[in-house]
């Protein structure tokens, strides 16, 4: 139910937009549609919350009236005098703007909900959006733009339901209900003059706000550049002290924030002028009415009480108005700022499931590669014609030079882009049946692990929702990793840092390795696991891998040939292309390609321990033949 609910939200976002289509679009949130969770609950405040409104401003305008007939009441006709205090419309006055201020309060109170809830469907539905998108997508946005753009328009969907429901239309009700009092009350003209101050008041507000909006735009673009700026700067912490480049780095944002320095002084400078424009007109209008009130009474057509009343509507009226400039241009920038949310919102994946797709159905875990192609740029194929399978329950290993393409094939498993060719899982071409049931068949251990900044125990939990602590336990132990995380102060709830980095590479690789246990999936892919760590390290994670693997279908891409030597088949790719494929020993008896990278590595190793620098042993044999 709730899936096809946040669904439906993004649907009613990603329609075509303008000012208008915006706030339409939003609609949806404020009044759900029905099998929305709570949209009786819903619907039900939004019309108690607009019963308020109304009966809040029919309080505010009816309180002057009362203090009209007291003040004639006090200030009788010339010779006379006052009989007695008007108490009941002096208690009348007063009860008016009580009950003025507490409709509003309680309409606050009663749409809270409402905004609370539509800015979380809102905000939940933009996530599962970014959520479906390709690979492609996320590799190219930069994660601090791409954060901000999205909190701003969070706030911005928040303010344009609070402030157009309980600040455009109420002052529109007020304005309406005193142009009709003053017009039954006095004359038309009363009712004229003060419409034609709010129109003129409006106009002018409309066509400054308009003027300014370029500069609005200007602070976005440069607040974006500047926290992207200051996140990369942070996420790269060890590269930035490593090379010294820290006053390089906020010489730069410094830079940024200069440019932004001088957007913001624009921007209030034109709110100066926008404010004192809008106070002549106020003023003028103010003038115009007391003059004409001033003049009735001297004719004796209106009294002091009706001098007053004048006077406290136009100071009424002034007020909204203030704070309806204040509204307008907030709408304004805040549809500035869902602009940019909508441009993400209208991202379309690029990899969909066909409508109806069943969900993978595996009977063993077969995978098979079948003249696949790929390019991520059509001017540089990346893979050409490459077939392969891997049987249940045996290992194949993909090796060769860096650019050869062996990430693009487990990413291709992995269904994050479309190929030439087919690329079958027991059978199944995986573009025909969802992806979600692809990637819960497989495993993966890849050569970065990236942690989330939580505890060791969510970490490893992450592959199975809801993992009982037993289960978590039994993970880490099959990882060879549960007596360290037992040894450590906190245990199972030590925090593990921003993308783990308060792990070693071995420790991480181990809770990659539990976490994939934990998963259970019948195939499994390492994505060069160990080629990051060293060769002690290396041999112990691998013993893990060889254990973890037996009995499942796997895909091993490898630097180290040392790693594959077990593997039932071994693949050696060349600029896209298979060029060798056999045993261990096939390749070795066949002195090709593979032979002779196998020697450079064992004589690299040798001299590398004959030197004592093991780190050596890590050398890609494959791009050190390309060299030569």
């Amino acid at each position: 139910m709730q899936h096809h609910a946040f669904a439906s939200d993004q649907a009613a976002i990603t329609r075509k937009r303008g000012d208008g289509q915006v706030i339409r679009s939003l609609l949806p949130f404020l009044w759900p549609a029905k099998g929305i969770p709570e949209a009786g609950n819903i619907r039900l405040r939004v019309t108690v919350a607009m019963a308020c409104i109304v009966l809040a401003k029919v309080a505010t305008v009816y309180a002057p009236l009362y203090l009209q007939r007291a003040v004639d009441a006090l200030a009788p006709a010339a010779g006379d005098a006052a009989t007695a205090i008007p108490l009941s419309l002096i208690i009348a006055y007063g009860l008016a703007r009580f009950l003025g201020q507490a409709f509003a309060q309680f309409r606050d109170a009663v749409f809270t909900k409402v905004n609370i809830r539509a800015t979380r469907r809102a905000s939940v539905a933009i996530l599962s959006h970014l959520h479906g998108l390709s690979l492609k997508f996320h590799l190219d946005r930069r994660t601090g733009g791409l954060t901000r753009a999205i909190e701003r328009g969070r706030n911005a969907i928040d303010n344009l339901l609070s402030t157009s429901l309980f600040n455009v239309i109420p002052t529109f009700l007020e304005l309406a209900l005193v142009f009709g009092i003053l017009w039954h009350s006095f004359s038309i003209w009363f009712g004229v003059v003060a419409l034609l101050d709010v129109a003129v008041y409006i106009v002018f507000t409309g066509v400054t706000t308009e003027w300014r909006l370029k500069y609005r735009r200007e602070m976005n673009a440069l607040d974006n550049k500047a926290n992207t700026r200051a996140i990369d700067s942070l996420l790269n912490y060890e590269t930035v002290k490593s090379f010294g480049n820290e006053r390089l780095e906020v010489d730069e944002y410094d830079r940024v924030m200069a440019q932004y320095e001088t957007a913001t002084v624009r921007s209030q400078s034109s709110l100066a002028l926008l404010n004192v424009g809008q106070a002549l007109i106020i003023a003028v209008g103010l003038a115009v009415l007391m003059a004409m009130a001033a003049s009735g009474k001297v004719a004796g057509t209106m009294t002091v009480g009706d001098f007053t009343l004048v006077n406290l509507y136009m100071i009424q009226l002034a007020q909204p108005l203030n704070f309806f400039g204040f509204v307008y241009r907030s709408i304004k920038q805040n549809l500035v700022d869902v602009e940019k949310m909508f441009d993400l919102l209208e991202e379309a994946p690029e990899i969909k499931d066909p409508p109806g797709a069943p969900a993978l159905s595996l009977a063993g875990g077969e995978v098979r590669f079948e003249n696949v192609t790929f390019a991520y740029d059509p001017r540089r194929p990346i893979l050409k014609d490459v077939s392969f399978t891997v049987p249940p329950g045996q290992m194949v290993a993909l090796v060769g030079a860096t650019g050869s393409g062996k990430s693009t094939i487990g990413r291709l498993l992995f269904r994050y882009y479309d190929t030439g060719g087919r690329i079958a899982i027991d059978g199944q071409d995986i573009r025909t049946v969802t992806q979600a049931s692809v990637r819960g068949a497989i495993g993966v251990v890849p050569q970065d692990t990236v942690l989330f900044n939580d505890t060791i125990r969510y970490n490893i939990g992450y592959a199975k929702s809801g993992a009982a602590q037993s289960e978590i336990e039994d993970a880490a132990r099959l990882a060879h990793i549960h007596k360290f995380i037992a040894a450590l102060p906190d245990g199972y709830d030590t925090l593990v840092g921003e993308r783990g980095l308060k792990l070693s590479g071995g420790e991480k690789q181990r809770v990659a390795i539990a976490r994939v246990i934990l998963k259970g999936a019948p195939i499994l892919l390492f994505d060069e696991a160990t080629s990051a760590l060293d060769t002690h390290t290396e041999k112990e994670i691998q013993a893990n891998l060889k254990e973890v693997s037996t009995g499942r279908t796997t895909l091993v891409i490898a630097h180290r040939l040392s790693t594959v030597v077990d593997a039932d088949q071994i693949l050696v790719l060349d600029q896209g292309e298979i060029i060798e494929r056999g045993t261990h020993a096939e390749l070795l008896a066949r002195g090709g390609a593979y032979a002779s990278a196998w020697k450079r590595q064992q004589q690299s190793q040798e001299q590398a321990a004959r030197a004592g620098a093991e780190a050596a042993s890590g050398a890609d044999a494959f791009s050190v033949s390309a060299a030569q």
